[in-house]
This record gives structure tokens, sequence and C-alpha cells, in this order.
């Protein structure tokens, strides 16, 4: 029995021992390229999407599930600039058009991507049109990159050094008579290119992995990426592309399907609308008559309406006057405990400290009270008692 229990103990505490380890043993690295401005692993692009505001003096940043066409045309573009960090870029025909007319007006694009033609069925318009190609150090030839721009006051004498092949792909080759090279890597390949349109600039980027957050926490990569940035103009609004990374959010409603197609969506319409006009024709044809309930008089205004007008007939006024001592002297029982057998000057005093009422005030009502109690009361004398019993009620609040 003795040795049972001490295998259920050594046997409860290897278990613990193996939860605890398992709970406090650290996660694994998500290496995933993602570039996603939601993502905090080391490839995605959290920090910079929340710190870019202040590269342009707290610019505005407004994030854009469009495409070029559907968000510039017919439209008037604001002064902003305009970035795309993403591992693939599809710019169709009528999104150039709208891209140029753009930067024409003097607004600028920043693209970072590996790859500018990601369907392989379509053709590289980018690509086809500005005249360049991309290329990427074999495998085996890797090595901790080094960067350097090509503009005197940002170069650095030591360059920027960069780590697990996020630098590794540079431009074969490009349009010499466009394009102005603005960073190199050791070998001299440009990696980072400038193309003039009108009033603004196209800004185009080989290696987007030098913006995540692995880069920018780093080494040399927070200063690269803000020098890189630099060559946009400061402007009021900053907009940041999620379509091209697909980093639009994937609608789980479980009426995507006929959101998805014209035809299922008007039919989901016409259906919802027939289904509430059945409703509304079904309740209206079987619900019953709802009689109309009187509300009930109050008729307690009327009673003391009754009873006023009975006593002012009468012209009672003794009899008023007494029933308006008598509830008086008991308010004053019932509330401040005062007893009212006697109205004398010891009374006056205790009223006047417990009610709060003048002393003065005090005397002048009880003696009036001591007054209509011997003699026939007046009306004048009915009027004053009531006035100053109703003064006491405001005054003893």
């Amino acid at each position: 029995m003795r040795s049972l229990k001490i295998f259920y103990i050594v046997g409860f505490t290897l278990l613990a021992t193996y939860l605890v380890a398992e709970f406090n043993r650290p996660k694994e690295v998500n290496w995933t390229t993602t570039l996603s401005y939601q993502d905090k692993i080391p490839y995605g692009t959290y920090i910079l999407y929340h710190e870019v505001k202040q590269l342009f003096n707290g610019a505005e940043l407004r994030g854009t599930n469009s495409t070029f066409y559907d968000k510039f045309h017919d439209s008037t573009a604001e002064k902003s600039n305009y970035l795309i960090i993403a591992n693939s870029v599809s710019i169709g025909k009528y999104d150039f058009k709208e891209m140029v007319k753009y930067m024409q007006k003097g607004n600028s694009v920043f693209i970072a991507a590996d790859d500018y033609s990601p369907s392989g069925m379509r053709p590289n318009l980018l690509a086809d049109t500005l005249k360049f190609q991309l290329n990427e150090m074999k495998l085996f030839e890797r090595k901790p990159e080094l960067l350097n721009f090509t503009n005197d006051k940002l170069k650095r004498d030591s360059g920027y050094h960069f780590d697990r092949g996020i630098a590794s792909r540079y431009f074969e080759s490009f349009d010499t008579a466009r394009a102005v090279v603005l960073c190199k890597n050791r070998s001299g390949h440009a990696t980072l290119l400038r193309y003039p349109f009108g009033k603004g600039n196209l800004y185009l980027c080989a290696n987007p992995q030098l913006f995540t957050n692995y880069a920018l926490l780093k080494g040399d990569g927070a200063e690269y990426a803000a020098k890189a940035l630099s060559y946009l103009p400061v402007r009021p609004v900053i907009f940041w592309d999620h379509k091209q990374n697909n980093d639009v959010a994937e609608d789980e409603s479980p009426v995507r399907v006929f959101f998805s197609n014209p035809s299922l969506e008007w039919a989901y319409y016409l259906a919802l609308f027939s289904m509430v006009g059945f409703i509304l024709y079904e309740m209206k044809r079987r619900q019953r008559i709802i009689p109309i309930i009187e509300p009930l008089a109050n008729s307690t205004v009327d009673f003391a309406n009754v009873v006023g007008r009975v006593y002012y007939e009468q012209r009672n006024n003794t009899n008023i006057a007494q029933k308006k001592i008598l509830y008086f002297l008991e308010h004053l029982r019932t509330t401040y405990y005062l007893k009212t057998s006697r109205l004398d000057k010891e009374f006056i005093e205790k009223m006047s400290n417990k009610t709060g009422v003048d002393y003065a005030f005090a005397e002048e009502l009880v003696t009036h009270i001591l007054y209509i109690t011997d003699q026939r009361v007046s009306d004048h004398d009915l009027i004053k008692l009531n006035q100053l019993i109703e003064q006491f009620y405001i005054k003893s609040r």
C-alpha cells in the first residue's frame, strides 16, 4: 500500500514537471514572409505601419483595399505618397495609367516587391514598360550583404549590413536613360531606383524584407529604411496599399456566395423583401381588433373641488380654521415631536429651534392660532391663517 502511494506521488510529480516545461517552452519563430501590416512576426510590417507617420511629420495614414484605377479614377488626388510593400505586385494597364497621372500631379509612389509578375500568364506590364529585370544571388553565394546609398549625404562609410538573405535581390538590368540609381549592393548592382514622372516620382526597391520587423529591429535596418523612405516628399497623407499584398480581410459571412455573384445577390434581396412583405401582409389579415380601453379617471381633484365647494357655500370659517389648526399641530407632533398641549413661549422657542423658522415668525403664527381659537373667524382671519401655515411649510423645508 505504501509503495503504491509513492508510485502515485512520483507519477504526479513527473506529470506536473512535464506540463510546466511544455507551458514555458519558447514558441517556435514563424519566419514566413507575409509582409502584412498586422503581423508581428519577423517578416511582417507591423512596426513600419505604426511608425511611418513619424517619418513624415505625423502625416495621416490611410489603408486602401482598392486598385489604382478604382482609387483615383475620376477623383481629385490630394497631395500624398503611396506605399506598396508586397511579395508580388500585379499592376494592369489601366492601373498603370492612373498611377502615372497620380505621379504627374506631384505625388510619389514607393514599391518594394520580390515579384512584379505574379500571375505568369499576364505580361509583366510594369517591368516591360520601365524596362527592368530582377535577379537574385544564388543560395550558395549568399552572405551578409552590404548596401549603401549613392547620395553622399545618405551614404555611410561602413555601409548597411543585412543577413539572412533579405538583401539578396537586385536589378540585373534597367533603362539607364530613365532610371536613377539610389542604392547599390557590394557588387555594384542597383537595389533602389527612381523613375521621374512629371512632378512626381516612382521608387522601386528590389528587397521588401528590408522594411520588415526583423530588419527594423536589428543592426542598420531602421536607419536604412528611414533614409530610403526619406526620398519621398513630406505630404499630409500616406496611402498604404493592402490589396497588392492580399491583406484584404476575407469575408467569412454565410451569405458570401450570394454577394460574390450579382445575379445571386439580386435573387437574395428579392427573396428577402418578398418574405418581409408576406409577413407584414399576414399580420394585417389575421390580427384581431384590439379594443380601446379608456384609462381610469383621476377623481381626486373632483372630490377636492366638491368638498371645497361645500365648505365655501356653508361659510363655516370657524370649522375650517379648527381643522387647519388641528392638521398643523398634528404635523408638528409627528414630524418634529413637539408637544402641542400648551402653546406658550417655551413652545414657540422649541418650535423655532427644531423647525428652523425665525422666532418672530413662529411667535406670529402661534399668536394668530390662539387669537382665532377664542372667537368667530372672519374671512380675513381665515386667509391670514392659511397664508401663515403655507409660509411655515415653505420655510421649514
